[in-house]
C-alpha cells in the first residue's frame, strides 16, 4: 500500500538515536540522516509537492520513551503521515550492564501497541521501520574486543521476536513496513555490514542512503 503524500503533508520521523543523528545541531531540525535525505529528494522529485518534514528522534530512547511523548512531540504536530523507527534500545545489549534491564517482548509489544494506538485513531499514516542489527565482525579497543560472537547472539536471539512484534503490529494497524533487518541483511552479504553500520547498529552514509531509498518506495 502506497502513502500519497499531497501538497501540505505533514510528515514527522519519531525514534532513537538513528532518527535524530545530530537533529538539534542541524539548521532545518532534520538532522544528518534518512530524515534529511528523504526530504531532500523528495524535494527534487516533486517540487510542486512541499510537504513539511518534522524529525523528533531521541538519542537513547525505548518505545516506552516514544508513547510518553507521543502527544506532545508527535500528535501536536497533526501529522498525515508518522515514520517510526524504535526497537533497538529495546534490544538485550543491555545485558552487558549489571545495571540493565532486558526488556521482555511481551512489554516492547505492549508499549508499542499503546504507542501505536492514538496515531490510527487520529487518522494517521503510519510507517514502522524494523529495528536491525548487521553481523560485524567484532568492536576492538585497545587490542579487547569488545563485542563478540557470543554477544551478538544474544543480541540476535532478544531482536529477532521484537522484530517480528514490529511486523505484526504493522498488519494490524495497516501500516506500511520497511523490512530494514532484511535489508541490511542482503545489503551485507555483498559489501560486508560495516560499510552500511560501523558498529552494527548506526549506519554510515550509506546505511541512511539505503533507509531513505527503501523510504521512498512507499510513498508516491
Amino acid at each position: 500500500m502506497t502513502i500519497t503524500l499531497r501538497p501540505g503533508s505533514t510528515v514527522v520521523f519519531t525514534g532513537d538515536s538513528i532518527t535524530d543523528c545530530q537533529r538539534l545541531d542541524s539548521e532545518d531540525g532534520l538532522g544528518f540522516g534518512y530524515p534529511l535525505r528523504i526530504a531532500g529528494e523528495w524535494g527534487l522529485r516533486h517540487p510542486d509537492r512541499p510537504v513539511t518534514w518534522l524529525n523528533t528522534g531521541i538519542g537513547g530512547n525505548k518505545v516506552m520513551d516514544l508513547e510518553a511523548r507521543c502527544q506532545a512531540d508527535v500528535l501536536d504536530a497533526r501529522p498525515d503521515v508518522v515514520s517510526i523507527l524504535v526497537g533497538v534500545n529495546d534490544m538485550g545489549w543491555h545485558m552487558l550492564d549489571p545495571e540493565g534491564y532486558v526488556i521482555p517482548v511481551e512489554e516492547f509489544e505492549a508499549g508499542y501497541d499503546r504507542l501505536l494506538a492514538p496515531l490510527a485513531a487520529a487518522g494517521t499514516e503510519l510507517i514502522l521501520i524494523e529495528p536491525f542489527l548487521l553481523p560485524i565482525h567484532g568492536v576492538v579497543e585497545a587490542g579487547v574486543a569488545l563485542i563478540g560472537e557470543e554477544e551478538r547472539k544474544e543480541w540476535r536471539a532478544d531482536l529477532n521476536p521484537k522484530i517480528r512484534v514490529v511486523r505484526e503490529l504493522a498488519r494490524k494497524y495497516g501500516a506500511n513496513l520497511l523490512a530494514a533487518d532484511g535489508m541490511f541483511a542482503e545489503l551485507a552479504a555483498t559489501t560486508g555490514p560495516e560499510y552500511w553500520a560501523a558498529d552494527g547498529v548506526h549506519p554510515t552514509p550509506a546505511g541512511h542512503a539505503a533507509l531513505a531509498a527503501a523510504w521512498l518506495r512507499l510513498v508516491a
